[in-house]
Protein backbone atom coordinates (compact mmCIF):
# COMPACT_ATOMS: atom_id res chain seq x y z
CA UNK A 1 0.00 0.00 0.00
CA UNK A 2 1.47 3.35 -0.97
CA UNK A 3 2.04 5.85 1.82
CA UNK A 4 -0.68 8.31 0.85
CA UNK A 5 -3.33 5.70 0.20
CA UNK A 6 -5.21 6.23 3.49
CA UNK A 7 -5.48 9.98 2.90
CA UNK A 8 -6.61 9.41 -0.67
CA UNK A 9 -9.26 6.92 0.44
CA UNK A 10 -10.74 9.44 2.87
CA UNK A 11 -10.74 12.06 0.15
CA UNK A 12 -12.48 9.69 -2.26
CA UNK A 13 -15.17 8.97 0.30
CA UNK A 14 -15.78 12.58 1.27
CA UNK A 15 -16.11 13.73 -2.32
CA UNK A 16 -18.34 10.83 -3.32
CA UNK A 17 -20.67 11.34 -0.37
CA UNK A 18 -20.89 15.05 -1.23
CA UNK A 19 -21.80 14.19 -4.83
CA UNK A 20 -24.66 11.93 -3.72
CA UNK A 21 -26.02 14.57 -1.33
CA UNK A 22 -25.95 17.17 -4.08
CA UNK A 23 -27.99 14.96 -6.40
CA UNK A 24 -31.02 15.80 -4.34
CA UNK A 25 -30.36 19.54 -4.19
CA UNK A 26 -28.99 20.36 -7.65
CA UNK A 27 -31.32 21.09 -10.52
CA UNK A 28 -31.13 18.20 -13.00
CA UNK A 29 -29.70 19.07 -16.40
CA UNK A 30 -31.96 16.54 -18.10
CA UNK A 31 -34.39 13.90 -16.96
CA UNK A 32 -35.45 10.62 -18.50
CA UNK A 33 -37.29 7.46 -17.65
CA UNK A 34 -34.04 5.70 -16.82
CA UNK A 35 -31.57 8.40 -15.80
CA UNK A 36 -31.10 12.02 -14.75
CA UNK A 37 -28.11 14.23 -15.55
CA UNK A 38 -26.91 16.39 -12.67
CA UNK A 39 -24.25 19.02 -12.12
CA UNK A 40 -22.08 19.73 -15.17
CA UNK A 41 -23.34 16.90 -17.37
CA UNK A 42 -24.55 17.45 -20.94
CA UNK A 43 -25.31 15.56 -24.12
CA UNK A 44 -22.65 15.89 -26.84
CA UNK A 45 -22.29 14.53 -30.37
CA UNK A 46 -21.11 12.12 -31.57
CA UNK A 47 -20.85 9.25 -29.12
CA UNK A 48 -18.87 6.04 -29.51
CA UNK A 49 -20.46 4.41 -32.55
CA UNK A 50 -23.65 6.25 -31.63
CA UNK A 51 -25.19 9.67 -32.08
CA UNK A 52 -24.82 10.87 -28.50
CA UNK A 53 -22.53 10.66 -25.50
CA UNK A 54 -22.71 12.34 -22.11
CA UNK A 55 -19.98 14.80 -21.17
CA UNK A 56 -19.15 14.80 -17.46
CA UNK A 57 -17.10 17.82 -16.44
CA UNK A 58 -15.59 18.88 -13.15
CA UNK A 59 -14.14 22.38 -12.89
CA UNK A 60 -12.53 23.13 -9.54
CA UNK A 61 -14.89 21.87 -6.84
CA UNK A 62 -17.65 21.20 -9.37
CA UNK A 63 -18.90 17.83 -10.53
CA UNK A 64 -21.01 16.17 -13.20
CA UNK A 65 -22.85 12.91 -13.14
CA UNK A 66 -25.63 10.59 -14.23
CA UNK A 67 -28.10 9.22 -11.70
CA UNK A 68 -29.58 5.95 -12.96
CA UNK A 69 -32.99 4.69 -11.94
CA UNK A 70 -32.81 1.28 -10.29
CA UNK A 71 -35.67 -1.21 -10.03
CA UNK A 72 -37.48 -1.67 -6.77
CA UNK A 73 -36.06 -4.54 -4.75
CA UNK A 74 -32.58 -4.43 -6.30
CA UNK A 75 -29.96 -5.82 -3.92
CA UNK A 76 -26.19 -5.52 -3.93
CA UNK A 77 -25.86 -9.13 -5.11
CA UNK A 78 -28.14 -8.29 -8.06
CA UNK A 79 -25.55 -5.86 -9.44
CA UNK A 80 -23.81 -8.17 -11.90
CA UNK A 81 -22.67 -5.80 -14.63
CA UNK A 82 -21.30 -2.25 -14.53
CA UNK A 83 -19.52 -0.98 -17.64
CA UNK A 84 -19.03 2.08 -19.80
CA UNK A 85 -17.12 3.39 -22.79
CA UNK A 86 -15.15 6.52 -21.84
CA UNK A 87 -13.00 9.15 -23.53
CA UNK A 88 -11.08 11.86 -21.68
CA UNK A 89 -10.96 15.21 -23.45
CA UNK A 90 -9.36 17.13 -20.55
CA UNK A 91 -7.07 15.73 -17.84
CA UNK A 92 -7.27 12.04 -16.94
CA UNK A 93 -8.59 9.60 -14.37
CA UNK A 94 -7.40 9.91 -10.80
CA UNK A 95 -8.38 10.50 -7.17
CA UNK A 96 -11.38 8.22 -7.51
CA UNK A 97 -12.85 9.99 -10.52
CA UNK A 98 -14.66 8.98 -12.60
CA UNK A 99 -16.47 6.15 -10.82
CA UNK A 100 -19.68 4.26 -10.43
CA UNK A 101 -21.15 4.60 -6.97
CA UNK A 102 -23.67 2.11 -5.67
CA UNK A 103 -25.87 3.50 -2.87
CA UNK A 104 -26.23 0.96 -0.05
CA UNK A 105 -27.49 1.59 3.50
CA UNK A 106 -27.13 5.35 3.10
CA UNK A 107 -23.47 4.91 2.13
CA UNK A 108 -21.62 4.14 -1.11
CA UNK A 109 -19.68 1.31 -2.64
CA UNK A 110 -17.31 2.76 -5.25
CA UNK A 111 -16.25 1.19 -8.53
CA UNK A 112 -13.41 3.23 -10.01
CA UNK A 113 -12.70 3.69 -13.71
CA UNK A 114 -9.17 3.48 -15.08
CA UNK A 115 -6.23 1.08 -14.82
CA UNK A 116 -6.22 -0.68 -11.42
CA UNK A 117 -4.94 -0.65 -8.78
CA UNK A 118 -4.27 3.12 -8.74
CA UNK A 119 -6.82 4.23 -11.38
CA UNK A 120 -4.56 6.86 -12.96
CA UNK A 121 -3.04 7.44 -16.38
CA UNK A 122 -6.08 7.25 -18.66
CA UNK A 123 -5.23 8.36 -22.20
CA UNK A 124 -6.91 11.35 -23.82
CA UNK A 125 -8.95 11.49 -27.02
CA UNK A 126 -9.47 7.77 -27.41
CA UNK A 127 -12.53 5.69 -26.60
CA UNK A 128 -11.87 2.86 -24.12
CA UNK A 129 -14.26 0.24 -22.76
CA UNK A 130 -14.05 -0.71 -19.11
CA UNK A 131 -15.50 -4.15 -19.67
CA UNK A 132 -17.59 -5.52 -16.84
CA UNK A 133 -16.39 -3.97 -13.57
CA UNK A 134 -18.73 -6.06 -11.41
CA UNK A 135 -17.35 -9.58 -11.87
CA UNK A 136 -16.66 -11.58 -8.72
CA UNK A 137 -12.94 -10.75 -9.00
CA UNK A 138 -13.43 -7.04 -9.76
CA UNK A 139 -12.35 -4.46 -7.21
CA UNK A 140 -15.01 -2.54 -5.30
CA UNK A 141 -14.29 -0.01 -2.56
CA UNK A 142 -16.57 -0.94 0.34
CA UNK A 143 -14.67 1.09 2.94
CA UNK A 144 -17.77 3.14 3.83
CA UNK A 145 -19.70 -0.04 4.72
CA UNK A 146 -19.31 -2.06 7.94
CA UNK A 147 -16.39 -4.46 7.61
CA UNK A 148 -15.50 -3.04 4.22
CA UNK A 149 -12.13 -2.36 2.64
CA UNK A 150 -10.69 -0.21 -0.14
CA UNK A 151 -9.55 -3.17 -2.25
CA UNK A 152 -12.56 -5.42 -1.74
CA UNK A 153 -13.78 -7.74 -4.49
CA UNK A 154 -17.37 -8.23 -5.57
CA UNK A 155 -17.32 -11.91 -4.61
CA UNK A 156 -16.55 -11.35 -0.91
CA UNK A 157 -18.61 -8.14 -0.92
CA UNK A 158 -21.65 -10.11 -2.10
CA UNK A 159 -21.24 -12.39 0.92
CA UNK A 160 -21.20 -9.38 3.28
CA UNK A 161 -23.74 -7.09 1.63
CA UNK A 162 -25.55 -9.20 -0.97
CA UNK A 163 -28.97 -8.93 0.64
CA UNK A 164 -28.71 -5.18 1.27
CA UNK A 165 -30.93 -2.92 -0.82
CA UNK A 166 -29.46 -0.72 -3.55
CA UNK A 167 -31.30 2.60 -3.76
CA UNK A 168 -29.36 4.21 -6.60
CA UNK A 169 -26.38 4.01 -8.94
CA UNK A 170 -24.48 7.03 -10.25
CA UNK A 171 -21.61 7.63 -12.66
CA UNK A 172 -19.68 10.67 -11.43
CA UNK A 173 -16.66 12.83 -12.30
CA UNK A 174 -15.45 15.29 -9.64
CA UNK A 175 -11.63 15.57 -9.63
CA UNK A 176 -11.44 19.11 -11.00
CA UNK A 177 -10.23 20.19 -7.56
CA UNK A 178 -6.93 18.48 -8.48
CA UNK A 179 -6.80 18.74 -12.28
CA UNK A 180 -8.36 22.18 -12.63
CA UNK A 181 -10.71 20.79 -15.27
CA UNK A 182 -11.50 17.11 -15.72
CA UNK A 183 -13.72 16.23 -18.68
CA UNK A 184 -14.74 12.75 -19.75
CA UNK A 185 -17.27 11.52 -22.31
CA UNK A 186 -19.22 8.37 -21.48
CA UNK A 187 -21.40 6.23 -23.71
CA UNK A 188 -22.94 2.76 -23.90
CA UNK A 189 -23.19 2.53 -20.13
CA UNK A 190 -24.28 -0.91 -19.00
CA UNK A 191 -26.07 -1.62 -15.74
CA UNK A 192 -26.95 -5.29 -15.62
CA UNK A 193 -28.90 -6.03 -18.83
CA UNK A 194 -29.61 -2.42 -19.79
CA UNK A 195 -27.38 -0.43 -22.14
CA UNK A 196 -27.75 3.36 -22.16
CA UNK A 197 -26.78 5.00 -25.46
CA UNK A 198 -28.27 8.39 -24.42
CA UNK A 199 -29.88 9.06 -27.80
CA UNK A 200 -33.22 10.76 -27.40
CA UNK A 201 -34.72 7.92 -29.37
CA UNK A 202 -32.65 5.54 -27.24
CA UNK A 203 -32.27 1.86 -27.97
CA UNK A 204 -31.77 0.42 -24.52
CA UNK A 205 -31.15 -3.29 -24.55
CA UNK A 206 -33.08 -4.90 -21.74
CA UNK A 207 -35.81 -2.32 -21.08
CA UNK A 208 -37.48 0.69 -22.66
CA UNK A 209 -36.22 3.32 -20.23
CA UNK A 210 -33.38 4.98 -22.06
CA UNK A 211 -33.02 8.58 -23.20
CA UNK A 212 -35.63 11.33 -23.15
CA UNK A 213 -39.05 10.73 -24.50
CA UNK A 214 -39.77 12.81 -27.60
CA UNK A 215 -37.67 14.15 -30.44
CA UNK A 216 -33.94 13.92 -30.88
CA UNK A 217 -31.50 16.79 -31.07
Amino acid sequence: MIGGAVVVRRLFGALALLAVVLIGSASPAAAAGGFTLFGDATRVHPGNNSHTAIQLRSIGAGFGGIDFKVPSGLTFADVQNLATDYNFTAASCGLGSPRFQVNVDGKNAFVYIGPPPNYVGCAQNVWVSTGNLATSASFVDTSQLPGGTFYDNFGPADVKYGSHSVTGIQLVADAGFSFGTQTVLVDNVMINNTTYTFDRHGNAEGDDENGDEGGGD
